[in-house]
Parts: structure tokens; C-alpha cells; sequence
């Protein structure tokens, strides 16, 4: 199917229309944010569903409960889709958590009036890409990502899921009230997932012991979260997401695109985040 046939159009970016109905941006638009909330806000296949993981555990101060019982998608609901008009968001009790894949410019006017706290995910775009094309694969409400060189040109074009890639990064990372937002990265978490728990929890405020972040962490640990029915979209219908094609929790690892793109590709991947980049000053992770 095309993108016209799943995806609509909302403030110049591709949303899916299964995930985001009209009536659910709508529902959005209007929603009353508290200062008290945290927004983890990702670019498509980031960390975002680790870090659905990870914040519910600090602020249950490590109680296994909520995130063994209660699917991911309802523990941390997105902003954007269809399930948080269902779950009454604005009777969340406080401290509310959402997940969000929009752009900086995207988010409704409230959340600019409030200024709750962010966590913003980076994730180097190689390996963003390198997954993208396999969750397009499997995903039957996403346009089939087609050869690996079709799907890169999209990728670089932003003409994917939540648009491009460099716009939605330097959004973020140029957004006011920077000390209500934490950068975090994939790479960082994968590197020392102790010292990023750490890091978060401090930032929301949460004063844990090492004991109790430790057991986040090890919870956390890629392959032990894979493995939790709450987290990895085992109960999504097959007809929805074919996992037999490819596992929505995949890999979990950086530098994967090594294993997947050629030297052609990466090289002309590169000379686009030069021209896409070169003004920013942002050090990111994988600079390293």
C-alpha cells in the first residue's frame, strides 16, 4: 500500500492512520499538560520503547509490577495516538508519563505554556535507518520499505514516518527551557545502563539507592526486556506486525548498520549529514 493509503499528513509530516486518527491529534491539541509530567520524545526507532521501560520503573522507585502487568502502549501512552483518548489522560494522576514522536514545533500550545520535563533519546541515524527498514518490513500499517537504496533515498528526503530525521533532532536539541530537558543516548545507554539510570533518576528527581538502580538497570538490560510480553508487542495480531519477518525488539546493539548498509551507501549517508548537519554543535555519542 501507498502512503496515501496509510498515512496522513499532519503539520507537514507523515502520521500513521491507524496509530493517529484525526480525532486523536485532536484530543492532543486540547490536552491540559502539568508541569509535574515527563515526555520521553523520540525520532522513530531510537529507544523509545526502552525508555518506556526504564522511567515507570524509577518513578515506582523499582516495583516490578506496573511495567510485568501493563502493556507498554497504556503504562507510557503516546501523545499522538489512538489509545489515549481511551485511557482519559487527563485523569492521570500525577506524575504523568507520556511517550511522543512529533517534532519540537508539532507539540500543542499547552506543552510550550508549561514547559514539563523531556527526555529526548538520540540514536545515531545509521542504525535508525538500519532498523526502520526492518520495522517497515514487518509492520503492515507502514509503506514496504522496497530495496535498501529506495528506502534510504525516503529516509534522507524525511519522506518516512514523522519526517526527517535531521529536522526532528535539531528541533529538540534547539528547543527553549533546556534545563526542564535531558538528552540521553542509545549509545550511552548501551555503553553503562547503570550510569544512565542513574542520570535520569536524577533528573526526575528520584533519589534511589544503588541497590534499587542496579535492579532497574539489570531489568532494563536489552535482552532481559525482550523477553517481557508487556514490553516486546508479542500480543499485537500477526496481521499487524509480523515478528516471524522481524523482531519489533530486535537487536538492541549500536553500529549495526556496519552488517547492513554498503560502502556506497554510508558514504552517501554521510555526505547528507554533513549538508544536513554541518551547523550544529550538538556533540552526539557516536561522534566518538
Amino acid at each position: 500500500m501507498t502512503e496515501a493509503e496509510l498515512y496522513s499528513e499532519y503539520k507537514g509530516v507523515y502520521v500513521p492512520k491507524y496509530h493517529s486518527p484525526p480525532e486523536s491529534l485532536q484530543y492532543m491539541e486540547g490536552l491540559a499538560f502539568r508541569q509535574d509530567d515527563i515526555i520521553i520524545a523520540t525520532y522513530p526507532r531510537s529507544g523509545t520503547t526502552w525508555m518506556q521501560e526504564i522511567v515507570p520503573l524509577i518513578i515506582s522507585e523499582g516495583d516490578m509490577q506496573p511495567v510485568l502487568s501493563i502493556p507498554n502502549w497504556d503504562r507510557l501512552p503516546w501523545l499522538e495516538g489512538q489509545r489515549a483518548i481511551l485511557l482519559n489522560l487527563e485523569q492521570r494522576p500525577s506524575p504523568r508519563y507520556f511517550a511522543t514522536h512529533l517534532h519540537y514545533s508539532m507539540m500543542p500550545e499547552s506543552f510550550f505554556k508549561v514547559k514539563p520535563k523531556v527526555i529526548y533519546v538520540t540514536r545515531n541515524p545509521k542504525d535508525v535507518f538500519t532498523s526502520s527498514y526492518h520495522y517497515y518490513g514487518m509492520a503492515s500499517y507502514l509503506v514496504n520499505p522496497g530495496t535498501k537504496d529506495e528506502f534510504l533515498s525516503k529516509f534522507l528526503d524525511g519522506k518516512v514516518l514523522f519526517g526527517s530525521w535531521f529536522d526532528h533532532v535539531k528541533g529538540w536539541i534547539s528547543a527553549q527551557d533546556q534545563d526542564q530537558t535531558m538528552y540521553i543516548s542509545y549509545e550511552e545507554m548501551i555503553l553503562d545502563l547503570q550510569k544512565s539510570v542513574s542520570k535520569i533518576s536524577s533528573f526526575l528527581g528520584k533519589s534511589l539507592s544503588q541497590e534499587v538502580i542496579g535492579k532497574i538497570a539489570d531489568h532494563c538490560r536489552f535482552q532481559n526486556m525482550k523477553q517481557n510480553s508487556m514490553s516486546n508487542y508479542s500480543m499485537v495480531p500477526e496481521e499487524f506486525m509480523d515478528q516471524k519477518k522481524s523482531e519489533f525488539l530486535r537487536k538492541g546493539i549500536s553500529g549495526d548498520w556496519r552488517n547492513f548498509l554498503t560502502d556506497a551507501q554510508a558514504a552517501h549517508f554521510d555526505t547528507v549529514f554533513k549538508e544536513k548537519m554541518g551547523d550544529v554543535a550538538f556533540k552526539f555519542a557516536w561522534d566518538d
